[in-house]
């Protein structure tokens, strides 16, 4: 069994070149490696050409080297990637019995008969090992050589996913002496990246030189990764005691653990309180509403929304005081506070969040600047608003402010209905 290893991904296609796809394979990929304890040492992009994949098999095919190619591997005559291979390799062809039969079930499955075209996925490099892919038709293709191993899948993240499930991940584990790096996420929300190492800085200081703390800012929120690179009994004994100090230090600002987000965590407060929630949206539209629903099991709390882009909307299905709009404006905690209490009527539901702004780029004045968003909150111990001041572009607005007004409902709830007030950081994004 061999020791550690540098693995290398490259992304073969000019869609990604071009910008028209996103590269998530990478993504997926490096992490579930890390997961193992393989570092990703480079990833890189190359056209879907010949001489693109060819020189980068020269540079990077070495002893103690894993190739990770994605892409390329269809049945047309643009994904020439299995074809350069078999002459890297100085192979012959050989039929798959295995992979033809896969690829019959698979267009019969569909009304189809197995064309040529088709019929040419069963021709693999006579050198490679197949690992099989049921859910498509590109097998993927493992050379294990002296000179490094070259791991070749289909770019369709759901394939290339599962042939490293099915092969990739078990095979790279019996090949090589792995140390699993470990890892804790713990997210936060409204917090500036900065403020938090301030508020941070003391205990950082003073963590164990096998474990690491990395910031990760997105849109007004910052995920904290808590990394261990030693196996050892002490080393996770150390790990958790340092996770735990963390998470008094970051006390309710602390939204969720690793794959716990503020969407779920909202959620999962309402369902645990038989509690229910409707939104009411201007600045934001909708874009709560999505976040929430995008959690399966979302129907136990959410009941629905109502995308209020016009005044006239706010004012005939919310309830809104046309005298409130003209005399303190669209944007501002009279009207959030009467469409969170009108929402709450319309549907309902328990509990409302609102939400009016100015997400840009234009509409701003001096008054009331772009990024100016009002939230409100509407249950039965009372309703609240709060005004936050944004500083990004439109789309960015609208993200943070989404997050903001489910953080701030998330705060108010644990805090027994009483409005939360700033603590290390300015309550601003």
């Amino acid at each position: 069994m061999k020791k550690s290893t540098a693995v290398y991904l490259v992304s073969i296609g000019d869609e990604l070149l071009i910008g028209q796809v996103i590269n998530t394979n990478a993504a997926w990929l490096a992490a579930r490696l890390n997961e193992i304890g393989l570092q990703v040492v480079e990833q890189r992009s190359i056209a879907d050409s010949k001489s693109s994949i060819e020189s980068t098999l020269k540079e990077l095919m070495q002893e103690g080297h894993i190739l990770i190619l994605t892409g390329g591997l269809g049945p047309t005559k643009d994904d020439i990637t299995k074809n350069t291979l078999r002459e890297f390799f100085n192979d012959s062809w050989r039929t798959d019995e295995q992979v033809l039969e896969i690829l019959q079930a698979f267009m019969q499955a569909r009304g189809r008969s197995l064309d040529e075209v088709n019929r040419g996925q069963a021709e693999l490099p006579s050198s490679c090992s197949t690992w099989l892919n049921r859910i498509g038709t590109a097998s993927g293709m493992l050379f294990d050589t002296k000179n490094g191993i070259l791991i070749s899948l289909p770019g369709v993240p759901r394939e290339m996913e599962y042939l490293m499930e099915s092969y990739g991940l078990d095979f790279l584990k019996s090949k090589f002496q792995l140390a699993p790096i470990q890892h804790m996420t713990f997210h936060t929300e409204g917090i500036p990246e900065s403020q938090l190492m301030v508020h941070l800085q003391e205990w950082e200081n003073q963590l164990p030189e096998h474990i690491s703390l990395a910031y990760l800012p997105k849109a007004g929120r910052v995920r904290l990764r808590l990394s261990l690179t030693s196996p050892s009994k002490i080393g996770q004994e150390e790990f958790q005691l340092e996770a735990e100090k963390l998470q008094q230090l970051l006390g309710s600002e602390c939204i969720g653990l690793n794959h716990q987000e503020l969407p779920e965590q909202v959620l999962k407060h309402l369902i645990e309180s038989g509690a229910t929630l409707a939104t009411a949206e201007s600045c934001t539209g909708g874009n709560i509403a999505s976040l929430l629903t995008g959690v399966s099991g979302a129907s136990a709390a959410f009941m629905g929304g109502v995308v209020a882009y016009d005044n006239s909307v706010k004012i005939r299905m919310l309830g809104v005081n046309p005298g409130d709009i003209n005399k303190y404006g669209a944007v501002s905690s009279q009207v959030v506070e009467a469409m969170a209490k009108g929402v709450r009527n319309l549907t309902g539901a328990i509990y409302g969040i609102s939400t009016s702004g100015i997400a840009g780029p234009g509409g701003g004045t001096p008054e009331k600047p772009v990024g100016l968003i009002w939230v409100g909150i509407s249950g039965p111990e009372g309703t609240y608003s709060r005004a936050f001041k944004m500083a990004s572009d439109r789309s960015g607005n609208i993200e943070r402010s989404s997050f903001a007004a489910l953080n701030l409902f998330r705060k108010t709830l644990l805090n027994q209905w009483k409005l939360p007030e700033p603590t290390f950081w300015a309550f601003s994004h």
